[in-house]
């Protein structure tokens, strides 16, 4: 019974206090790709604690485990089993959810471009790029695995010199080269797995603001930090579709202030960190597997 109650223990503390905790830290956006995969760690080990915990808690009250039989008179045999259909039911709504977010984005993103290749005017700056005829200062990206689209607006090129037109668009490639986009999926689709009263908005805020933050590094060694921080300032509060990656999309004071220091040389920090991301799915992927391994062992021998 000592696996599934530090399984679910892990579980609970890595979609409550330890979420809250790195948000609440500023090391994260020293070192934004780690961040981004510590976050997904995280994420990706409270599902397996979750699920582990259930897998467990059957095994631990159904009997010995390898035992392939099941007894519909038996009371313990029932509740297992009941505990394996819950379990089944979550895996089942997370492939739901991440299926449904996939199809869902996909197919938004396509209506969008389909209807900016009507109404924007291509323009050869760089791959993809389309200007809109709107006075609302617009930069964003719409993600695609062919044809993916740049799109700015008049509102926008009004607003920007050119330093500062170069640096938003080396931000919105920076994106789609990366596919930031499938990062944030995977965030949102675990967003809707779970009930309101389960989930939280932090991780994928987090992910969303860590995105933003390396396409800015990627910006910044490109054309430098200040035509980008003021490209941020001119496009502050600029509305963005909803399945659009967009330049001024979030966390504009947070880019500023960190674009207006030194470029950060954190190996040391980044390595830590990466460690800290192996260790989380290590440990309880082991912890499911040990008694898997041991039940086939035992059965074969």
């Amino acid at each position: 019974m000592t696996t599934p109650v530090l399984l679910a223990v892990l579980a609970l503390v890595l979609t409550g206090p330890a979420p809250a905790l790195l948000a609440r830290s500023d090391w994260p956006y020293r070192v934004p790709r780690a961040a981004v995969i510590l976050w997904q760690a995280i994420a990706l080990a409270a599902v397996l604690a979750a699920l582990g915990a259930g897998i467990a808690l059957s095994y631990s009250i159904a009997g010995r485990p390898g035992e392939p039989r099941f007894d519909p008179s038996s009371a313990r045999d029932l509740v297992a089993a009941a505990i394996l259909a819950m379990v089944a039911l979550v895996v089942v709504r997370l492939l739901w959810a991440i299926g449904r977010v996939a199809i869902g984005t996909r197919a938004r993103r396509k209506r969008h471009r389909d209807l900016v290749d009507v109404l924007a005017t291509p323009d050869g700056l760089i791959p993809g790029l389309r200007v809109l005829a709107e006075e609302t200062p617009l930069a964003y990206c719409l993600p695609a695995l062919r044809g993916a689209r740049v799109v700015v607006s008049v509102g926008a090129l009004d607003r920007l010199d050119d330093s500062e037109l170069k640096a938003v668009l080396a931000h919105e490639q920076a994106h789609l080269r990366a596919r930031h986009d499938l990062v944030l999926e995977e965030f949102t689709a675990l967003h809707h797995a779970f009930p309101r009263w389960v989930r939280s908005d932090v991780a994928l805020e987090q992910a969303r603001t860590l995105v933003e933050l390396l396409a800015d590094d990627d910006a910044r060694r490109r054309n430098g930090p200040r035509p980008l921080a003021r490209a941020l300032v001119a496009l502050a509060g600029s509305p963005a579709p909803e399945a659009a990656l967009a330049a001024a999309k979030s966390a504009t004071v947070l880019r500023v202030q960190r674009l207006a220091g030194p470029a950060a040389n954190e190996s040391t920090l980044s390595a830590v960190t990466y460690a800290a991301a192996a260790a989380l799915l290590i440990l309880p992927t082991i912890t499911i597997a040990a008694p898997i391994v041991k039940a086939i062992v035992d059965a074969v021998s």
